[in-house]
Order: C-alpha cells, then structure tokens, then sequence
C-alpha cells in the first residue's frame, strides 16, 4: 500500500508528464506537496522506486518515468478515436531538453573519523547534494576526520555520502558504531569470528572487534570534496 504523499507525488508525476512531457523538478515536487524540504520528496521517490512504480532514467537528473499506476491513479480521460479503436494511453516520446541538475538537502550528521575512532555527533545542519549522485534509499552526510582512507580517495574535510542500512557484505566501506558510542569510516571485514576495519593508509593497523562490538550504520555511496 502507497502512502497518501507517495498517492500524491506520483498523481502529479504524471499530469505533469502527460501535460509536458517532462517530468517535474524537486522544488516543483517539494511545492505541489507542500513538503518543508527536498530530502522529503527524495525519500518519496525512493519509495515509489523501490516498490516499482516509478524509475530513473539513467544520466538524467530530472527524467522520471511511470511504470504503474496503484489503483486509484488513473491516466487523464482517453480520447475514443473515430474508428473505435481505443486510443494509446502514452503519448508518443517528446523531446527533452537537457534539465538541470535537481539538489537534495541531506542531513548532515556531524564529523566521522577516517582515523581513530570518535564520537559521530548528531547535528541539525544539511549539506546540498546533486540527486545524480544518490541512488534509492535513505541517505545522510558525514564530514571525513583524519587520513586512514586515503588511498581509497577519501580526504580530510571530504563529505561522505551515506547510505542508512544495517548491513553490509565484506570489502564494502561502512560507517562502523564501535561499542556504541564510537563510529568510524572503514572497510568491513569478517575474520573468522572476528570483525576487522581495514584502514586505506600503510601507515594504519587494522581494528579487530567482537561483532557484539561493532554495528553498520551505513555504507558509502559517493563523496563531496570541496576546493578552497
């Protein structure tokens, strides 16, 4: 079952679409549901994803496109042609014009150690994000502190994008809560009995925990580095 915001985001997709041929920008979204932030619409649209209603058009930022209808979303009135042959019900490909790229404000959830560990500290800032850059599911940012990812690319003062899940295969780079209070950006590994973060630095040693210890609170999905 759809929510009544999910009911609401993929009626106005598709007028939208039928009327334009173009799907609608975030801040067009974000208005016509009367939502406080694109995150919002984000986590909307990742649901309507998920459950196979809508899809993304690949290298396109702001290109939607309807799968389905829930039962209560109907096309706009089909007109009956004069041979009594029921009309399509999609109209035939319109040409886009290339959109601009959509942002999304994702919360930003303070510094998280690319080093030793420290305190993840919850914060009430957000940090803009080019929707192109994240894929379904919930996300949150994190500023990097420290050097022990670099050879993996990750710097000082970059911005991890985060995926929010609680599970994560081997080799993949996570967000690690370590004896719930310390949280860390490494790569998870299972070691036996053992859960391992390998750093990406020679210069680090590896972390060797009881999985009691250490909980995934979210793996990477793409970084911000800004040039001062």
């Amino acid at each position: 079952m759809l929510t009544a915001k999910q009911h609401e985001l993929i009626r106005f997709i598709q007028q939208r679409l039928e009327e334009t041929g173009i799907s609608p920008s975030f801040e067009e979204m974000k208005a016509a549901l009367d939502l406080k932030s694109k995150s919002g619409v984000h986590r909307l649209i990742s649901a309507l994803e998920e459950r196979g209603f809508i899809r993304r058009l690949p290298n396109r930022a702001r290109a939607l496109e309807v799968l389905k209808n829930p039962e209560d979303v109907l096309p706009s009135a089909i007109t009956k042609p004069a041979n009594d042959v029921v009309a399509r019900t999609t109209a035939p490909p319109v040409a886009q014009p290339e959109p601009a790229n959509d942002v999304i404000e994702l919360p930003l959830h303070g510094r998280i150690a690319a080093g030793a560990p420290i305190e993840a500290l919850e914060g009430q800032s957000s940090l803009p994000v080019p929707a192109a850059l994240l894929g379904p599911g919930d996300h949150y940012a994190l500023e990097v502190s420290g050097d022990s990812m670099i050879e993996a690319g990750i710097f000082d003062g970059d911005f991890a994008l985060i995926k929010r899940t609680t599970t994560a295969r081997d080799g993949e780079i996570v967000v690690a809560l370590v004896d719930n209070e310390e949280a860390t950006l490494k790569y998870l590994h299972r070691d036996g009995s053992m859960v391992r973060l390998d750093p990406a630095n020679a210069s680090y040693s590896a972390q060797v925990y009881q999985p009691g210890q250490v909980e995934v609170q979210g793996k990477l999905a793409g970084l911000l580095r800004r040039y001062h």
